[in-house]
């Protein structure tokens, strides 16, 4: 899989996400390291301040938007009439034609075990109740083809840690890969691209780093993805809140190795594991850090 296959990738380059920063070894010798850079991001919704998150500063039109869909702030039919980003003073104003007032909601809130600043209001459990999502099947060749294109996809995660990234897909073939410091940050980043372009979820796929927690599963009922996948393990809240949506919640997907425990009659299990490659030992050793 090439990196041109996506629409938007990880610039693990790029000199605003990271820094060369010196210092010494379990020996004491001299050594430099790259390391992640994480900036300060206030986010506003029209005249009111929302929230600071910290971000490695990417995108900060996708977070915005996708934040506050995910927080119930934006509704799918709002029209956003502009997003005026600020780079000096690190903050992004979305303009709606619909006059908004979130006072009361930002002090209802329910603060989770995401990274970073990771709340999600209480209300939003509760919406799950009313949500049905797509009843679209997942192929086991799908899923392998895609975490192995993923997983040799040049990153920040390969290339820094400290990190975290998410993955829109559509069958074995990944769309949108974003990062961030904070697990949820990369799934906003998501929500507010797909918004911007309309783009459907019903036959998507979407594929995290991070431990599949309540909120990833809220988030990704939110946005109306019917699967999800990750490298990592489950929080029992997180299988009880997919059962409930039928969330496909697939964890532990690594070399020919997964675990379903929620929404597990849309897989269809197509492929010969006898050709299926292991994980890298080099992106092991990465994720063993990255997962602690």
């Amino acid at each position: 899989m090439s990196g041109d296959d996506y629409l938007i990738k990880p610039d693990p380059h790029d000199p605003r996400l990271t820094e060369r920063v010196s210092g010494v070894d379990q020996t004491g010798a001299p050594v430099e390291t790259v390391v992640t850079v994480e900036r300060a991001l206030t986010i506003y919704l029209n005249a009111q301040e929302i929230v600071t998150a910290m971000t490695v500063g990417d995108h900060p039109d996708f977070l915005a938007i996708g934040y506050l869909l995910n927080q119930n702030m934006l509704r799918a039919d709002d029209v956003v009439t502009a997003v005026d980003y600020d780079e000096e003073l690190a903050v992004v104003v979305v303009r709606t034609q619909r006059k908004t007032d979130y006072e009361k909601k930002l002090k209802r809130k329910v603060q989770t075990s995401g990274c970073a600043q990771g709340t999600v209001f209480g209300d939003l459990i509760e919406a799950l109740e009313n949500v049905s999502l797509p009843d679209a099947e997942l192929r086991t060749s799908w899923l392998y083809k895609l975490t192995h294109g993923i997983n040799t996809t040049p990153s920040l995660y390969l290339e820094a840690g400290a990190i975290h990234g998410c993955v829109l897909a559509q069958q074995d073939r990944p769309l949108v890969y974003m990062e961030d410091v904070g697990r949820h940050n990369a799934v906003d980043k998501i929500a507010g691209w797909m918004f911007l372009e309309k783009i459907s979820p019903a036959d998507k796929i979407f594929y995290t780093t991070g431990r599949l927690t309540s909120e990833m599963v809220i988030k990704t009922v939110r946005m109306g993805i019917p699967i999800l996948i990750s490298r990592s393990g489950f929080t029992a809240w997180g299988v009880e809140l997919a059962r409930k949506a039928n969330l496909t919640l697939i964890g532990r997907a690594r070399g020919k190795r997964f675990v379903a425990l929620a929404g597990e009659s849309r897989i269809v299990f197509d492929q010969d594991l006898a050709f299926v490659e292991e994980e890298s030992a080099k992106h092991r050793r990465k994720a063993a850090v990255q997962d602690e």
